[in-house]
């Protein structure tokens, strides 16, 4: 059963930070590790971002916090950035909030107990009778896995509008106290955003609704765990917070183990790399995307949506292959594309888009 995207729309907070402020700031509230710094100077000139936005000012960054001041925070911007996504996203694909059917909602960075898809239901104008799909823990791969489950939900109940949401403020997890090697590199690519997507499965008894624009097409998805690699990538339980955990093997991994799984995932659908137009990654970080164009044996400027997303908005987890997406929609790209993105697990996610 076919799977259409007929919106998509992404939103920022309003607090606009550039790499060398970042950079700044950091020196200060890492000024006891005067050599630490000075080592890890040269990740945010490497990093591949330019800027980034914050719900948070830049100053917040050199303070202490709390679990309850970050749940706030995350909840009060979480909500106005999918609120704003969501409207944006429906009104694009000339839907009515009170059709929506389902929504399903991804994120990483903070909880919310009513969940977000809960608190957005009167903000969006969704319906009391919608059906929620919440999703934690996918990390960087939730905004591919994410449209993955959207996409399941749809042929579920062919004829309905299906709204994935996906917000991650990943600024609102550094914690000024933590002077590991990996809070610091946090520093230098996370920002925060949110992307919403709004998308419905047709049949023979429920056709496409005539002048609806398609802007793409799911036609498969997958997904793929390493075995024994949960320590890569994922978040610690801290008493002030969450603690970041990164690897240093992330692109050796990539190099050695991402294109077979890829290529698995195609020849089970009758397909190779020769077949695709085009990759929609989510661009990690600089040393990933390289680490991609390697494996794939990529030409230059293959993935230049991906670096231009990444140098604008920094990594910011799951929205970050929905934006370029949206920017690879926006340019006028075309044919069959392959989307992944990898996350906590250690997982990536795989989707096959077809665009018109």
């Amino acid at each position: 059963m076919n799977v259409s995207i007929f919106g998509i729309a992404t939103s920022y907070p309003s607090f606009l930070i550039r790499q060398h402020e970042v950079m700044a700031m950091a020196a200060e509230v890492f000024g006891h590790r005067p050599e630490l710094m000075q080592r890890m100077s040269k990740s945010y000139g490497n990093a591949g971002v330019k800027q980034r936005y914050s719900c948070v000012p830049l100053a917040w960054y050199a303070e202490p916090h709390g679990w309850p001041e970050r749940a706030r925070l995350f909840e009060e911007n979480a909500v106005k950035l999918l609120t704003d996504a969501g409207l944006k996203a429906l009104q694009h694909a000339g839907v009515n909030p009170a059709d929506v059917a389902v929504t399903v909602t991804v994120s990483s960075t903070g909880i919310v107990t009513p969940c977000l898809d809960s608190l957005l239901q009167k903000p969006l104008g969704l319906p009391p009778t919608v059906e929620r799909l919440p999703v934690f823990g996918l990390g960087c791969a939730g905004g591919v896995i994410g449209l993955a489950r959207a996409a399941s939900m749809a042929r579920a109940l062919p004829g309905r509008w299906v709204l994935l949401m996906c917000t991650e403020l990943c600024g609102l997890t550094f914690r000024a106290a933590d002077d590991s090697k990996a809070n610091i590199i946090g520093t230098t690519i996370f920002g925060d955003g949110a992307a919403a997507v709004v998308l419905r499965a047709d049949s023979e008894d429920s056709p496409t609704r005539p002048g609806a624009p398609i802007l793409a097409s799911i036609a498969a998805s997958g997904e793929h765990t390493w075995p024994g690699t949960r320590d890569i990538m994922g978040w610690r339980v801290e008493d002030d917070g969450l603690g970041v955990l990164f690897s240093n093997s992330i692109p050796a991994l990539v190099r050695e183990k991402m294109r077979a799984v890829t290529d698995t995932f195609l020849a089970a659908h009758g397909l190779t790399q020769q077949d695709l137009a085009g990759l929609i990654v989510h661009p990690g970080g600089q040393k990933v995307l390289e680490a991609i164009e390697d494996c794939y044996e990529l030409p230059d400027g293959a993935l230049a949506d991906a670096r231009a997303v990444l140098a604008d908005y920094g990594n910011m987890s799951a929205v970050t292959v929905l934006a370029v997406l949206d920017r690879a929609l926006a340019r006028g790209a075309s044919g069959r594309q392959l989307m992944v993105a990898m996350g906590p697990g250690f997982s990536v996610g795989m989707a096959l888009l077809d665009l018109p």
